[in-house]
């Protein structure tokens, strides 16, 4: 798909993130997204993926295990819809999801290859959708929302926690 879906598509509260990504074919963006995480975070040590911009904020292991965990959700939601899954799929607690992990013990390496591998799935499921598999809508967490605009949310959704990142985790940077 080149161009981002319409605001029909999805719930509201999803349109921040999709207005954060670019116009453009959402697979090339996603694998570029990818690229651009890595590079972001490769180099970081240990103690640096433990910060914390304040005490309630969440370290930047947690951080990425969320982006990863959203997009492994997100990713089965994408699947759903494609197939035509008629059922409503729940919505989840990202904030209990991230207590109940333990990204903290997992090195930041680790992480980072979590979310290439899922990256990756999420790109190879896109590739392999027909014209007719973009436009099939679902229900998740009470809401309809597209195939296409889940491809957006996903891309969206590493956008804006990247955007955090370099604000409040590293200054800027």
């Amino acid at each position: 798909m080149q161009k981002r879906p319409e605001a029909s598509e999805y719930p509201a509260y999803y349109s921040s993130y999709v207005n954060l990504v670019p116009e453009g074919d959402i697979v090339s963006i996603l694998s570029q997204q990818k690229n651009e995480m890595i590079e972001l975070l490769k180099d970081m040590t240990e103690m640096q993926s433990l910060f914390q911009y304040d005490s309630d904020k969440w370290t930047v292991k947690e951080v990425l295990g969320h982006i990863v965990d959203t997009e492994r959700i997100m990713g089965y939601r994408l699947l759903c819809f494609a197939r035509g899954e008629a059922s409503p799929l729940p919505g989840f607690d990202e904030n209990a999801y991230v207590q109940n992990a333990s990204f903290n013990i997992l090195s930041i390496q680790e992480l980072l290859e979590s979310f290439s591998a899922v990256r990756l799935s999420t790109i190879h499921l896109l590739k392999s959708l027909d014209s007719a598999a973009w436009s099939r809508e679902g229900t998740a967490n009470g809401t309809v929302v597209t195939v296409h605009a889940i491809a957006s949310i996903i891309a969206g959704h590493e956008l804006h926690h990247r955007k955090i990142l370099k604000e409040r985790y590293f200054n800027g940077k």
